[in-house]
């Protein structure tokens, strides 16, 4: 019987509901249901990318002469990044990191810190590394929605040029909408999702087949001979359009984020079937079209559509970039859940928003967050090429990270030999340090935003971390051991009151200073006392049988550790109400816990700066601040408001 409710997926997560783990690994997984719902939330992002990639990688800044061998250099590039980045190093590598059937950088990250020693200098390492990845994704959710949705609104100008001044407008209008929506749930329109995309796939396919019946020759450039000519020819040159070339793999991490989700299966039949063909035939296509009339580089996707059918095209583009960026943003709510259960940001309000999908997640500070993030992003860049500079910076960061996490897992879980590990992941990750390098070139012109944002981010992680740290040792220094505690009240004569206490503590082995301060203010103790301790694994979920233990201390106490994954929210009266009946041969002796007759004992702490060694002090006041203002723990943990004693102390760090 369980007693936690499962949260979002994490990594880049979605709107759509976890699949059952037995689902995953049967037939029926492999059916079109959860290859239809892959389709549509796994690859709205990297779907969109057509639109502005070719483009891009002929930008005049670039310096990239169009001419007949550098068209098909670029095209043999596009295909053989998407073949090793996506293909290879996705599809059949990094999907096997399977976290309980769970994926995305921080299940990755809980994985390789589960076989490292807690005491290993190369345990903190492995966090940064982990929340530095973090991070970008968080600079990640804020330039898709704003590239994405600009990138397919720019396609009205070529309807007529009195659309120009109106692009904007309608793209913020768009954005407003999408984010204002975020509150009510994607479960409704989440069914919408795979079928627009699978229309949005067989459209740019057909689109493609129709630019390269123009020039079947171009087909070609599938030889990496083109590509190799081009770097030969030109090596800065080719290294410089790397940054752009890499912009036809953007939302490729999306493969392993929604891995829980769909399982790794659905996802590959989704890629190799569909996805893959569709975005190859689109890019030649445009490569055709290019060749044939070099003016059309200014918007090769959109000069692809016959006029008539060029405005019912915005319409269905404007569509794929809102699913792309839903994709992501629900991916940043799954990101902050996971975050706040492995105790690197502080608690914040988590709203489910669906009673029948229990994946469905809404976290309304960083809904607007990334609103202001993304309207700032619009309104500064103007254009989808201004723009295109700063978003590849994000995403390769967090595919390098990927591969270096999953190298230590390919060596302790999967126990492959340092060759082996070699000849696999070193050509993978050469690439990925050259698609850096590319994309570090353009910082000047925009890639510096996710950087910055990736280091503002990391320090609110790792301040929040590290404070926790301060005030959980400051706790401990003038904190009371349990054992000689009950030896004392054994013999004291406090007075007992009918009920139950349960005091919650971030220890088991002192008395929750909650406790101390009941005893000292009202002089009276209940017959029943639970020491609750909510403890986080480093797991997505814990099993049924691993939930709860619970341990007989006498004199009337209980000690009680709730363990919880990352993916799940504990809803603490729900777990202790069936302690003396679910898990009654550990509790022995302890009542049933009713409603009416227990009382939660809370304490808040004051967090006071005091410039002692520990953090820099205006770090100690982003600390205090965010203390301040984080979820109480009568919301986060579903306590009764009307059963909860709160008692204050100050904590100086």
């Amino acid at each position: 019987m369980s007693h936690l409710k499962p949260s979002l997926q994490p990594a880049l997560d979605t709107a759509s509901p976890p699949a059952p783990e037995s689902a995953l690994h049967s037939p029926s997984a492999l059916r079109g249901g959860l290859v239809l719902a892959a389709l549509g939330v796994v690859y709205g992002d990297i779907g969109t990318s057509p639109l502005y990639a070719l483009k891009e990688c002929f930008n005049p800044q670039h310096g990239l002469p169009l001419t007949q061998a550098t068209v098909l250099g670029v095209l043999s590039l596009l295909f053989w990044t998407l073949t090793l980045m996506v293909s290879i190093k996705y599809c059949l590598i990094v999907l096997r990191a399977d976290n309980r059937g769970e994926g995305g950088i921080l299940a990755l990250l809980a994985m390789t810190l589960s076989s490292t020693n807690k005491a290993s200098q190369w345990r903190s390492r492995l966090v940064l590394i982990g929340l530095i990845g973090a991070a970008m994704f968080y600079g990640d959710s804020i330039l898709t929605p704003a590239i994405s949705v600009l990138s397919a609104v720019e396609g009205l100008e070529l309807a007529t040029p009195a659309f120009a001044t109106y692009v904007i407008p309608i793209t913020l209008g768009i954005l407003a909408a999408l984010f204002a929506i975020q509150r009510f749930g994607t479960a409704s329109i989440g069914k919408l999702f795979g079928p627009i995309t699978v229309i949005w796939f067989l459209a740019i396919a057909l689109l493609g087949v129709m630019g390269i019946s123009r020039n079947p020759a171009v087909l070609i450039a599938l030889s990496p001979h083109y590509a190799l000519q081009l770097a030969w020819s030109a090596p800065l040159l080719t290294f410089v359009l790397m940054g752009s070339v890499f912009l036809a793999v953007t939302g490729g991490e999306a493969l392993y984020a929604d891995m829980g989700h769909f399982g790794a299966k659905p996802i590959r039949y989704a890629w190799f079937g569909l996805v893959m063909p569709a975005l190859l035939l689109n890019y030649f296509g445009q490569g055709a079209l290019v060749l044939a009339d070099p003016a059309a580089i200014k918007s090769p996707f959109y000069l692809l559509v016959p006029n008539a059918m060029l405005l019912p095209m915005v319409a269905l583009a404007t569509a794929a970039t809102v699913i792309a960026s839903q994709a992501v943003i629900s991916g940043a709510f799954s990101m902050t859940s996971q975050a706040i259960k492995l105790g690197y940001a502080p608690r914040m309000r988590v709203i489910h928003t669906s009673a029948a999908q229990m994946g469905q997640i809404y976290v309304p500070l960083i809904n607007w967050a990334l609103f202001l993030g993304v309207m700032g992003l619009v309104l500064g860049f103007k254009t989808s090429s201004n723009m295109a500079s700063a978003y590849g910076v994000a995403v390769v960061g967090t595919m390098v990270i990927t591969t270096l996490l999953c190298i230590l897992v390919a060596q302790r879980d999967w126990q492959w030999s340092y060759q082996k590990v070699g000849l696999i992941f070193a050509p993978l990750l050469a690439l990925e340090l050259v698609l850096l390098g590319a994309n570090l070139l353009k910082i000047l012109e925009g890639g510096w935003f996710p950087i910055v944002a990736a280091t503002v981010i990391c320090l609110i992680l790792f301040t929040w971390k590290r404070g926790k740290e301060l005030v959980s040792a400051q706790t401990v220094a003038s904190g009371l051991p349990i054992a000689p505690f009950l030896e004392r009240l054994a013999t004291s004569s406090i007075h007992r009151v009918e009920g139950n206490a349960v005091f919650l503590t971030a220890t088991t082995d002192e008395v929750p200073h909650s406790l101390l301060h009941n005893l000292k203010h009202n002089r009276v103790l209940h017959t029943n006392n639970i020491l609750l301790t909510v403890a986080a694994r480093e797991v997505p979920r814990v099993p049924a049988a691993e939930r709860v233990v619970v341990t007989v201390l006498g004199a009337g106490f209980w000690r009680v550790v709730l363990h919880v994954g990352f993916m799940e929210e504990a809803d603490v009266p729900d777990a202790l109400a069936s302690l003396a009946t679910v898990w009654a041969d550990q509790a022995a002796g302890l009542p049933p816990l009713e409603a009416m007759f227990t009382s939660y004992f809370l304490a808040r702490e004051s967090v006071v700066p005091s410039g002692l060694a520990g953090m820099a002090k205006w770090r100690e006041h982003l600390f205090a601040w965010m203390s301040r203002n984080t979820l109480s723990a009568t919301d986060f943990f579903k306590l009764p408001p009307n059963r909860i004693v709160e008692l204050g102390a100050q904590v100086a760090i």
